[in-house]
């Protein structure tokens, strides 16, 4: 019998639920949220579900931490896969963030982008490698590399941000990861 799409058994080896929101309106053939969903690393986030994730959203007050990693262990971290120019919109607007109701809200600390789309640019994350920040921050380095293989980019991203990822996964709280983000970029 098979499992229903609302259904998620988190596999024995797997700390965190990893959960894809897909809007579908960039390019699906360069949509790393669906290519993650296909390889079954990602479920898609149902609308009922027990306890919220973590919504990593670009835009949020709060920065991930290290303290964030009990609440990502019961929810998951739910990524919403959609056009980077949408999202730019969407704040222009004064429309709602990102996963507002979903769970708590936390943005990515600075890193950059080593997708071809984005290269280079700073916080400019496809959904693959923000998932993969998310998890290196969180102390799961070695799941974190597994979602970015395959993905053209990947091992560029972790040699990219060596020193960043290290400097914030090693910080407590958001506070501290802020001040890690002043540090490194200066003025930010």
């Amino acid at each position: 019998m098979r499992s229903s799409e609302t259904t998620y058994s988190r596999p024995k080896d797997r700390s965190f639920p990893l959960w894809v929101i897909v809007r579908g309106d960039d390019h699906p053939k360069a949509c790393t949220g669906r290519r993650l969903l296909a390889r079954r690393v990602a479920r898609r986030l149902p609308r009922i579900r027990p306890v919220p994730p973590i919504v990593l959203d670009p835009y949020a007050p709060t920065v991930l931490s290290r303290s964030d990693r009990g609440t990502a262990r019961e929810g998951g971290i739910a990524v919403l896969d959609c056009s980077w120019n949408a999202l730019a919109r969407r704040a222009s607007r004064g429309v709602p963030h990102v996963g507002d109701g979903w769970g708590p809200r936390r943005r990515l600390p600075f890193l950059l982008a080593t997708n071809p789309q984005h290269f280079g640019r700073l916080a400019e994350l496809n959904t693959a490698e923000a998932l993969a920040a998310a998890l290196t921050v969180l102390g799961e380095r070695s799941r974190a590399e597994e979602i970015l293989s395959g993905f053209h980019g990947g091992p560029t991203f972790f040699e990219t941000n060596a020193e960043r990822l290290k400097r914030y996964a090693a910080c407590p709280d958001p506070g501290a990861t802020r001040r890690e983000e002043r540090r490194i970029f200066g003025g930010y």
